[in-house]
């Protein structure tokens, strides 16, 4: 094979765009809290996993995860976001947040998120853009933002993905976009899956969506 030809070939790997990574995770046959309570994302089961598989570092003390649950992103939101800090009482500086944000607090299909297109919002701004950037800031660099969040049917648009928008929108503010976890709302029973959707999930989801992205810092 010529040089130059090699040349070209690594040139097109270069530019060839790899899958990222997505991973399937089902709770154990006889998990007692396999179905998330009302209000939030994820089942307690899954909050336990994500401990195991993102704040258990090598040679390092477990993490702190803070686990934000989102109402809305109207003004004033942070003040009404309830906070749940996950640790193992030793002290270390924050570098994980987990935010579920409930459908229900998703802008509808028609009105975007803003800050995901021509714009670079700061962190005073309102609405997804300004959560984004806040996270951010409390991230320091190579730290983990972890959304979850689902589906949600709406009348005019059916069942609407709101994981694309809010990429983009944390992109914007800085973070850069590692893996996709599906949570599925249904146990293993024998050679099939049962499904068992949560109480307040819209008709035909059964998974959440759990996405990690790491804070980047020039």
């Amino acid at each position: 094979m010529s040089t130059n030809r090699r040349r070209a070939e690594s040139a097109v790997r270069r530019r060839t765009p790899r899958p990222l990574p997505t991973t399937l995770w089902l709770p154990a046959p006889d998990q007692p809290d396999a179905v998330p309570a009302p209000g939030t994302v994820l089942p307690p089961w899954a909050i336990e996993k994500i401990r195991t598989e993102f704040t258990n570092r090598p040679g390092q003390a477990p993490a702190p995860l803070l686990k934000l649950s989102v109402p809305d992103a109207e003004p004033g939101m942070d003040a009404r976001t309830p906070v749940i800090t996950y640790t193992d009482g030793s002290p270390s500086r924050l570098s994980m947040l987990l935010a579920e944000l409930h459908p229900n607090a998703l802008p509808a299909p028609t009105d975007g998120l803003p800050g995901t297109v021509g714009e670079m919002p700061r962190a005073m701004d309102e609405g997804w853009a300004g959560f984004f950037h806040r996270a951010h800031r409390l991230l320091p660099a190579d730290g983990l933002l972890l959304l979850a969040t689902r589906q949600r049917r709406d009348d005019d648009a059916g069942l609407t993905d709101p994981l694309g928008s809010l990429i983009a929108c944390a992109r914007t503010a800085g973070f850069r976009y590692l893996q996709h976890v599906i949570v599925a709302h249904a146990h293993p029973a024998a050679d099939h899956l049962v499904p068992d959707p949560p109480a307040d999930a819209d008709p035909g989801v059964l998974h959440s969506d759990l996405v990690a992205l790491t804070a980047i810092h020039a």
